[in-house]
């Protein structure tokens, strides 16, 4: 085990938006740091769970949407049926590569709605029903993903990165809360990452892509896997005086 994944072997985390891309990758990592994984999507994230279990680990999936309280309920109540407890929250899941890129005027307010039932009232839920189990054992470890976006003020995407920098003011106000039921709050920032969703949604991004690997300091692409060192160091012991912050993984197009 690396030394990024110390204190993970035999910790319960739950990954939300896992089916696929960057959410499966992060869900992966944290079961072959040694993690007991569960594996929550508004899709089927089954074959996710499989593949974790075939690998050797332990793994159970979910159907949840992180808007609906309910759901989310359930989901830790699963993590902690099965596995007997919380320590480890990436909340994940969020709408954006379905997005298409428009003006503010045009963002109807339904869209609007949407965007941020899911971005940021998700990880809202989701840190609300999780805190208390993670109280019971003085330790928890919850990661937002936000987006490197909200330093840059990315233009045509108002919503997205609206609900972002929600997402990091979120992690900074939650985090002076929990401190002391030895709970870190940390938020990681991607750049555009070359996930499954984006791959198949490449069109919306027009010439994007090669203006943000133009402004990285590494000039290529990002992939999932450039994220999985960050995430395991937040979700490690690593990480036990590390709170309220933002880690942006971005290649170095943004430097804050």
């Amino acid at each position: 085990m690396s030394a990024d994944a110390a204190g993970i072997r035999d910790r319960v985390a739950i990954v939300t938006g896992a089916a696929q891309g960057i959410g499966a990758t992060y869900a992966k990592a944290l079961a072959e740091a040694g993690a007991k994984v569960v594996v929550s999507d508004v899709l089927d994230a089954t074959p996710v769970a499989q593949i974790i279990e075939q690998a050797g680990g332990e793994a159970v999936a979910t159907e949840t949407d992180v808007s609906d309280p309910a759901a989310v309920e359930a989901m830790v109540a699963t993590a902690v049926e099965r596995f007997g407890r919380l320590d480890i929250l990436v909340n994940n899941a969020a709408v954006f590569a379905t997005i298409e890129l428009k003006p503010f005027t045009e963002i109807d307010v339904e869209e609007w709605d949407r965007v941020m039932a899911v971005n940021v009232r998700g990880p809202f839920l989701c840190a609300r029903a999780a805190v208390p189990e993670m109280r019971k054992n003085a330790y928890g470890r919850i990661i937002n993903i936000a987006s490197g976006t909200v330093f840059k003020g990315t233009p045509q995407f108002l919503h997205y990165v609206t609900s972002k920098g929600a997402v990091v003011a979120l992690t900074r106000s939650l985090a002076r809360e929990v401190g002391v039921d030895g709970i870190c709050v940390n938020t990681l920032a991607p750049g555009l990452v070359m996930s499954e969703g984006v791959r198949r949604h490449r069109t919306m991004l027009g010439d994007m892509s090669d203006v943000i690997v133009a402004s990285r300091a590494i000039k290529r692409e990002e992939e999932p896997e450039d994220l999985i060192g960050p995430l395991l160091f937040l979700a490690s012991e690593g990480a036990r005086f590390t709170t309220g912050q933002v880690i942006v993984v971005d290649g170095g197009s943004v430097t804050h």
